[in-house]
C-alpha cells in the first residue's frame, strides 16, 4: 500500500544553494498524490560533525530530528548522502544510549528519494522533453550505504527521449566526500579531474546525480575547466529537478 503522507527532508544543500531540486522532490511526490510534510525546523542531518569525529555535536543535532520526524510515517530525503547518515549512522550514535529506540525507528523510515518514487510509489513516467544524451553520477553514499545505485537509471530507462551513456571508473567518488574537500584539497581536486575527464569522455550533455555535494564539486570543476581551457560543461542537474522539467504536467492533471 503506497502511504498518502510523508516527511520531507530538505537538506542543507538544497536550502541553501539547490532550492529548486527540493521544490521539484516535492513536485513529484504530490504530483502521485503523496501529502508532504516540511517541518520547518529541520537542520543538519549531522554529517559534517560525524565526518569530523565530532560524535557528541553530531549527537545533539541528531537527537534534534528524531525528535521532529516522529510520526510513523516515510522520510523521504533527495539525498543518498543525508539519507545515508540518518538511516546507518543514527542508531551508531545512540547504541546502547536512551534514544537507541527511537534512532533505530526513524532510520528504519528513512527513504533516499529515488528510491521512494521506484520501490514504493512505483513512478511510471512520460518524457516530453527533447532528445539528450545524460551521464549519471552516483554518489558513496548512495552507492554503498544506501544501495540505490540502481534507482537513477531505472527512472531514466521510463524517458522515450533520454541516453544514458556509460562512464569509465562510474562506481569512483568524485572527491567531494564533504569536510574531505575542506581538508585534503589537493587529493580532492585530482580526484574530480578524473571524474569530469570521464564523463566528458562519454559526449553527454547532461549530467545528473541525486546528491547535491557531487554535483557542487562536479559542476564547479566544470565551471573551473571551461574558464581554463575553454571546455564546454555538460549541464548539471539534481535528477528530480531533470526528471521534474521532462514530466511536468498542468496542476489540473495532477493526481488528487
Amino acid at each position: 500500500m503506497k502511504p498518502d503522507t510523508v516527511y520531507f527532508f530538505g537538506t542543507c544543500l538544497i536550502d541553501l544553494i539547490y532550492p529548486q531540486a527540493g521544490v521539484s522532490a516535492v513536485q513529484l511526490l504530490q504530483r502521485e498524490g503523496v501529502k508532504v510534510i516540511y517541518p520547518p525546523a529541520q537542520t543538519c542531518c549531522g554529517q559534517p560533525a560525524w565526518n569530523s569525529g565530532y560524535r557528541d555535536e553530531a549527537r545533539k543535532v541528531a537527537r534534534a530530528q528524531i525528535k521532529l520526524f516522529s510520526k510513523a510515517i516515510p522520510i523521504v530525503i533527495p539525498s543518498g548522502s543525508c539519507a545515508g547518515m540518518m538511516k546507518t549512522h543514527y542508531p551508531e550514535l545512540f547504541k546502547h544510549e536512551a534514544d537507541e529506540a527511537e534512532a533505530l525507528n526513524l532510520a528504519s523510515r528513512v527513504y533516499e528519494l529515488t528510491e521512494f518514487l521506484v520501490d514504493v510509489l512505483k513512478v511510471q513516467l512520460e518524457d516530453l522533453g527533447e532528445p539528450v544524451a545524460v551521464a549519471v553520477h552516483t554518489s558513496c553514499s548512495a552507492r554503498r550505504e544506501m544501495g540505490v545505485a540502481d534507482k537513477i537509471e531505472q527512472l531514466l530507462g521510463q524517458l522515450s527521449q533520454v541516453q544514458v551513456k556509460e562512464q569509465a571508473y562510474k562506481a569512483e567518488c568524485c572527491g567531494f566526500g564533504g569536510t574531505f574537500a575542506v581538508k585534503e584539497p589537493e587529493i580532492s581536486a585530482a580526484m574530480v579531474a578524473d571524474k569530469t575527464q570521464h564523463i566528458r569522455a562519454t559526449g553527454a550533455t547532461q549530467l545528473v546525480s541525486q546528491d547535491c555535494g557531487c554535483l557542487l564539486n562536479i559542476s564547479g570543476a566544470f565551471a573551473y575547466q571551461a574558464k581554463q581551457e575553454g571546455k564546454p560543461a555538460p549541464k548539471a542537474q539534481h535528477i528530480a529537478e531533470f526528471l521534474w522539467e521532462r514530466t511536468q504536467v498542468t496542476a489540473q492533471e495532477m493526481k488528487p
